[in-house]
Parts: C-alpha cells; structure tokens; sequence
C-alpha cells in the first residue's frame, strides 16, 4: 500500500512540476516577446509582427530613447528618489499605524480602523484632492508632491495591520512591558523583526506604486526637468505619434520613426530595475501573503 502511495505521490510531483513548467513559460513568453521586439528593426516589426527572436536587430529604439541621456538619467533619478524616499517613510509610517491599531489597549482603535475602511469605499474626489495639494498645502513643482500623495494607503495599513496581529503575540508585548520597555522600543526591537515578511510584502507594493507612477507628474509637476521616468516616456510617445501622424505635412514618414521598437524599449527600461527588486524580497513575500490569511 505504501508503495503504491509512493507512485500516485511521484506522479503528482511530476504533474506539478510540468504545470508550474508551463505556467513560468507562459508567464516568460509576454516578457522574452517585448525584449526581442525591442532589439528589431522598427519597419521590420511592421512588416513582420513580433517574433521571439529579432529578424532584424537593430537598437534604434534604446538610441531613441536614450537621444538626450541627460534628461533620461534625471527622471531615473527622481524616480528612484522617490520611490526610496516614498517606500522608507511610508512603511515607517504605516507599520507603526498597524502596530497601533492591532493593540487591544488602545481605547479609539476600532473608530479609526473604521475611518481608514471608510476611505477605501468612498473619496472625495480628484478635485479636492487637487485643490488640498495645489492651493492649500502649495506642493505644486516640489519633490514632497511626488512622495506625500501615497504614503498611507489606507489598503496598506490594513494589511499591515493583520500583519502584525497574525505575527506579534500579544504575550510578548506583555512580557516586554513587565521587563520595562516602553512602546517605541516594542515597535522597534520586537514588532518590526517579527512582521519583517508583512513589512517586505508591503514594501514591494508600495515601492511598485511610487515607481509605476506617472499621474502625479501629470497634475502637480510643471518643469520638464522634474518629470517621472514614466511620464517622460509618456511625452516621448506622445510627441512621437503626433509627427507620424502630422507626416503628410512635414514630410516625415511613420517608418523614419521608430515607434513601435520604442515603446518596447521604454517598457524594458521602465520594468528593467524593479525587477531586480523582487529577488531581495522574494523569501518573505509568499510568508507574507499568507500571514493574517488564518485566524488562530
């Protein structure tokens, strides 16, 4: 009988394996289609279509993007700022929000966990928000417009906050409490070891939110010298369509510009670096979906 279970068990091994097979190629196949056509010959794209491999190499698309490398280098710079910026001080703040509404001491907890719900379901708009950033804090064609928007998501908060409920038993911050810590010194010495795949989950998620952003750039950034990486990509393709289509009238032809090996570039230049991200977190992200998923 044994054995017997030992064969159904190799070949449910072996089923698994075939499917996660083909599941990462087809996850892989979107990813290896962008990268080939992004190093093919623009007209030969139009021609041809997409292919896996290049039929026509060419780097016009990158030498494209990359015309003016100054301006390039300078969006990758405030991107990364505040996306570094942005992630930092929002897990700060937020970790220490879970922390604070997961104690069962704290007498409001349930009315602001209910107001930070609430805003998930209901908001007040774009236009208020515009007119709270522009008009009354001032923030128009600053750094902090492009950081203070999503420092607390309110989604965020409340997943940090199973976070540390599911992580953080509340014996340990009574047994640190009879040992005379206070609470930043909970928060900072035990709180903040114990939900570190709560903290790296959220993390990445925030990270990703300030990194694919462009929207803010687009309402509050007027100076072309403090554009996000996406949104000056954005302007690149705009600009680009717009003299293909104007061509009849400046003589210049849809193939002279390379548009669709361009916006295959720009995707891999804008995906390129937060991929490298994920390997760093990658031991405490699938710990940290599955952290608050039970109730025990």
């Amino acid at each position: 009988m044994k054995i017997k279970d030992d064969n159904y068990m190799k070949w449910f091994r072996l089923l698994a394996f075939v499917v996660i097979l083909l599941t990462s190629v087809a996850c892989l196949f979107p990813l290896l289609l962008i990268i080939s056509a992004s190093l093919t010959q623009n007209e030969a794209i139009i021609r041809d279509g997409y292919n896996l491999i290049p039929t026509v190499f060419s780097l016009e698309g990158y030498k494209t993007v990359f015309r003016f490398p100054e301006q390039v280098l300078r969006a990758y710079g405030i991107t990364g700022f505040a996306t570094v910026t942005g992630t930092l001080l929002g897990l700060f703040f937020m970790t220490m929000a879970g922390y604070v509404l997961q104690r069962k001491d704290f007498k409001y907890r349930n009315f602001f966990a209910f107001m930070i719900y609430f805003t998930t379901l209901f908001g007040g708009g774009l236009v208020p928000w515009y007119i709270l950033l522009t008009k009354y804090l001032k923030l128009t064609d600053t750094y902090t417009v492009l950081i203070f928007p999503g420092l607390m998501t309110p989604f965020l908060i409340i997943l940090m906050k199973n976070f540390i409920r599911s992580a953080v038993p509340d014996e340990v911050i009574e047994s640190a409490k009879i040992d005379g810590a206070n609470d930043f010194t909970i928060y900072s010495r035990i709180v903040l070891h114990l939900s570190m795949p709560g903290i790296a989950t959220v993390g990445l998620f925030l990270a990703l939110q300030y990194w694919n952003d462009w929207f803010t750039s687009s309402l509050f950034i007027n100076d072309t010298n403090m554009y996000q990486l996406q949104y000056y990509l954005y302007n690149v393709i705009n600009a680009m369509s717009f003299v293909a289509q104007m061509g009849a009238g400046t003589g210049v032809s849809i193939g002279d510009l390379p548009t669709e090996s361009t916006k295959m570039a720009m995707a891999i230049i804008v995906t390129g670096p937060i991929l490298f991200l994920y390997p760093f977190v990658q031991r405490y992200f699938v710990k940290g979906l599955t952290i608050g998923a039970v109730k025990g």
